[in-house]
């Protein structure tokens, strides 16, 4: 083989060792499968590839031509003017536009420019934030291959990845990503990660040899998949799919098929804005034909006070309320490493019932750990996690020092001879060179204190075939060289003839009490390794396949991928918060179901005969016994993307909010029909992060759950700015319906409603986004996604605090009237009551579940105190300047109007706290999580 290492330009073509090619004749058809008996040259051109040469120029631009670019599209984002037209579809913002074009026909052109102005202002506001939201991701895109080494006219040229087409050479090396499906013309010591795809974390060796033509993605060792990673080794290899025809692909294909779902919040704002438009509509044709039959108004004053009624019915500042909210969550999540797609995204999050993860790289860190050792006389325990050599190896509890027993240190030397991997440290990290399985052999060895070099005489590299690696060491220690042996349990065994007895002398092998330990470790959900040698090798110079036996067995060594400890207290806690949490792998049903265990997803003692299903077992359940399963499964293995597709649909008909993460390919349908996909920023793919709605940048699933509070914070802070939003629309509308009910004359005008519901809006209802988390956040039960907004007892809530503002605010306007007040002064007192009533009522709103009469209440956010200074600030702005008064009608107003305002203000927070510590009577505020629903219920 050619020296990696050089230039490709300084390499031949004619120096490459190549299997021979048969070469196919003729043109296949573009979604023909790729052929896996191998060495068969794949032609999907116009022409026959030569592997000496490569295809040429013209060879190439054909098939680009014919099969286009090496690459995937990404999902199309809506233009500047599709999402424009979303925004302005919004029906609370279409009356205020439909409101606004009236008065300009009216010729009302001060009412009409602050309508506009505010409805303008709600439109941007969303615009700006989906705008922000589509730049974070962005920033985190990552390309999955961005060149290739291919051979074009007997030279090796890099070329973008995108330009590969079918028929190409390439050669790739360790740390190279796949750039295409390629099948293996030529390999040395090749070993793929595939774990994108399959969800498995050990790599794949990869050979030339031809495997079953219905053999699994896992399973086609001479095939090299587009988005994997080459750990060790290096390969040349023809191109045999590109683009939407390799298997990432297929699976983009399968998400373009897979809908997605509206969040909860998106579909309860939308049904409370069609609630409040049809009850602006008929009472809007109610006061018509009060006012105009009965009291005779004219059809401009009818249509004046219907207009006046329409913009004090509607919250035109709940759209940019809970975008602002929601833009505020998306910045803490982004500081706590959740980058958030979508805004709604983050409530979505917090309203979830149960979670589905992906185990390798999410829920486990990627990094194979020695767990146990056994050898014929003891059993010992290995500490410590991943590539960093710190723990202990223990006996009974205790910690040993592996240089007084001679069982364990013979084992660990040998272990350390006969591997190749290396783990180095570099910026407080420490990373593996070599494969997963060796480098949990390395660290264990460096735990012990094992020697980490040996002088080589000869070795046998692990290969399939034997699966186990030998080497023929000389030990200056002791004088002598020695024959050292690491593989497959199964296979030394076969080669071996004697164990080392209890008293530390060679006796004869006794197989089955090695097997027994074996499946002792296996049930353990460990992958099961072992060490032998053979001493007294000083005439050895050579070392073959055959030569390796009559060995000595030392014993066992147990390794597992192993669970982030974070992980663990992240699924404690959201089991505290009635979430479930599901593990869906592609990895084996023992080690999954292990992992399961130590995560707590399942019970220490469980047995997984409830509690795991298989791929294979999915396939032959119908969806209405899914539908079943899934209340009581928490451990799927052996998965493929179709099966957690019909997993997440299963728990979706169920009535479950669904959360799904992953990092793999294999991941992204899932990810894009759940209620929300969370792709790891880090490990995952390019196409995870696309139908992914949040992407974690730290690849923690402990994020998650921090995410999930701040999804409940959020939501809770939304529903008590709805609550505290609506009765200030509530009482004006009331204002200006009992006006026309009883005749009389509008006691404000559309501008002056317009500006109290946006000074609330953005000065008062705006602080509420701050609240920090009430206390039991986390213990309570998931909200049912059928549950709106407002539930019943928030609206009689709102319904009586608006009859309270509208009240007062009434009672005023008739005392004003009584005493002659001019109307200015009227109205401008009126404007003051509904301001700071409302302001008083935002201090009741900080908590809606226990008393605001503590001294919590001044403390825990600043943003209320800071909002209440803006408020004072902008009333005095819009009584004393001239512009104000001219725009909007008011009027400076004398001290004693300022006194009652305040003292009416205080009587409305009071009355309002006898309201709310009445309803706590009556009804419990919180249902705890032991209170569940669904499949939620057996967490």
């Amino acid at each position: 083989m050619i020296d990696p290492g050089l230039p490709a330009e300084m390499v031949p073509a004619e120096d490459f060792h190549l299997l021979p090619c048969l070469s196919i004749t003729g043109v296949l058809e573009p979604d023909t499968q790729p052929l896996r008996a191998s060495p068969i040259c794949l032609e999907e051109t116009m022409t026959t590839t030569d592997p000496t040469t490569g295809l040429t120029h013209d060879q190439a631009a054909q098939a680009l031509d014919t099969y286009g670019p090496n690459s995937t599209p990404t999902a199309p984002r809506d233009g500047f003017f599709r999402r424009l037209l979303g925004h302005l579809g919004d029906v609370l913002v279409i009356l205020l536009f439909v409101a606004a074009v009236i008065k300009a026909w009216m010729g009302d052109w001060i009412d009409f420019t602050v309508i506009f102005i505010v409805a303008t202002v709600n439109v941007g506001i969303g615009m700006i934030q989906e705008g922000r939201a589509e730049k974070a991701l962005d920033s985190i895109k990552q390309m999955l291959a961005l060149d290739a080494q291919v051979l074009r006219d007997s030279q090796w040229q890099k070329i973008p990845a995108e330009q590969l087409v079918p028929g190409d050479i390439v050669r790739v090396r360790s740390g190279d990503r796949i750039p295409a499906d390629l099948r293996v013309l030529d390999a040395t010591s090749l070993l793929v990660d595939e774990s994108i795809l399959t969800g498995e974390s050990d790599a794949v060796e990869k050979t030339p040899g031809p495997v079953p033509d219905d053999a699994p993605i896992g399973d086609r060792t001479n095939m090299l998949h587009s988005g994997t990673l080459v750990t060790t080794g290096t390969a040349v290899a023809e191109v045999t799919a590109t683009g939407l025809r390799s298997e990432i692909g297929k699976i983009q294909e399968l998400m373009s098929d897979t809908d997605s779902t509206e969040t909860p919040l998106t579909r309860q704002l939308g049904v409370l804005g069609t609630r409040i438009a049809m009850i602006v509509g008929v009472m809007a044709v109610i006061m018509v034909i009060i006012g105009g039959l009965i009291h005779g108004f004219t059809g401009a004053e009818l249509l004046s006070a219907t207009i006046g009624f329409a913009v004090a019915a509607i919250p035109e500042g709940l759209p940019a309320l809970v975008a602002i909210t929601l833009a505020l969550g998306v910045q803490i999540m982004a500081r706590r490493n959740a980058i958030t797609r979508k805004l709604t995204s983050v409530e979505a999050l917090g309203s979830v019932s149960v979670i589905c993860s992906d185990k390798t790289g999410t829920l486990t860190k990627n990094e194979m750990t020695a767990r146990a050792v056994v050898t014929r006389t003891n059993q010992y325990t290995v500490t410590g996690e991943g590539y960093a050599p710190t723990g202990t190896i223990q006996r009974d509890g205790q910690a040993v020092d592996p240089e007084d027993h001679g069982d364990l240190w013979r084992l660990v030397c040998a272990a350390s001879a006969a591997n190749d991997s290396t783990v180095q440290h570099a910026h407080d990290q420490w990373t593996l060179v070599g494969q997963p399985t060796d480098g949990g052999m390395r660290v264990l060895t460096m735990k012990a204190g094992a020697p980490q070099e040996f002088a080589r005489t000869a070795s046998v590299p692990f290969e399939s075939s034997h699966k186990f690696a030998a080497t023929l060491d000389h030990l200056p220690d002791l004088d002598e060289q020695v024959l050292h042996v690491a593989g497959a349990p199964d296979r030394l065994l076969d080669r071996s003839t004697q164990h080392i007895g209890d008293h530390g002398e060679e006796e004869p092998l006794d197989r089955a009490w090695w097997e027994d330990r074996i499946d002792e470790l296996a049930a353990r959900g460990l992958r099961v390794l072992a060490v032998a040698h053979r001493r007294r090798e000083e005439h050895r110079t050579t070392l073959r396949l055959d030569d390796v036996n009559d060995l000595t067995f030392l014993g066992l060594v147990g390794i597992v991928d192993p669970a982030r400890p974070e992980a663990i207290d992240a699924i404690e806690q959201c089991q505290r918060a009635g979430i479930t949490v599901i593990m869906i792998t592609g990895d084996h049903a023992k080690t999954a179901h292990s992992i399961a265990q130590e995560l707590g997803i399942v019970a220490r003692n469980d047995d997984g005969t409830t509690t795991l299903l298989t791929g294979a077992d999915v396939d032959r359940q119908s969806d209405d016994e899914l539908q079943d399963t899934v209340r009581h499964v928490r451990v799927f293995a052996r998965t493929s993307p179709e099966h957690k597709l019909r997993i997440v649909r299963a728990l979706q008909h169920n009535g479950d909010t669904v959360a799904m993460t992953g990092d793999g390919v294999n991941d992204a349908p899932a990810l894009q029909r759940a209620d929300v996909g969370v792709a790891m920023g880090i490990k995952g793919t390019e196409a995870t992060k696309e139908a992914a709605d949040i992407v974690l940048a730290d690849d923690n699933f402990a994020t998650i759950e921090r995410a999930v509070e701040e999804g409940r914070r959020i939501f809770d802070n939304i529903r008590k700015s709805v609550i505290f939003l609506l009765p200030t629309n509530g009482a004006q509308s009331l204002v200006i319906l009992f006006a026309v009910l009883v005749g009389a004359a509008l006691p404000l005008t559309p501008a002056q409603i317009l500006w109290i519901n946006m000074i609330t809006a953005v000065t008062l209802s705006l602080a509420l986004a701050y609240e920090p988390a009430e206390a039991g956040l986390m213990d309570r039960a998931p909200r049912d996604p059928k549950e709106g907004v407002l539930t019943a007892g928030a609206l009689l809530h709102v319904g009586l605090v608006s009859l309270l503002i509208g009240g007062v605010t009434l009672a005023v306007v008739w005392v004003e009237q009584a005493r002659g007040s001019a109307e200015d002064v009227t109205q401008t007192t009126a404007v003051m009551i509904l301001a700071f009533a409302q302001l008083a009522y935002l201090l009741n709103c900080r908590f809606l579940h226990r008393s605001s009469v503590t001294w919590d209440l001044v403390k825990g956010n600043r943003a209320v105190w800071v909002a209440a200074l803006t408020l004072i600030a902008v009333q005095l702005l819009y009584t004393l300047l001239p512009a104000m008064n001219t725009w909007f009608g008011s009027t400076p107003l004398p001290l004693d109007r300022w006194l009652m305002t305040f003292a009416i203000a205080a009587g409305v927070f009071l009355v309002i706290e006898v309201g709310k510590a009445v309803q706590r009577r009556v009804r419990p505020a919180v249902t705890p999580a032991t209170v569940q629903r669904g499949s939620v219920a057996s967490a």
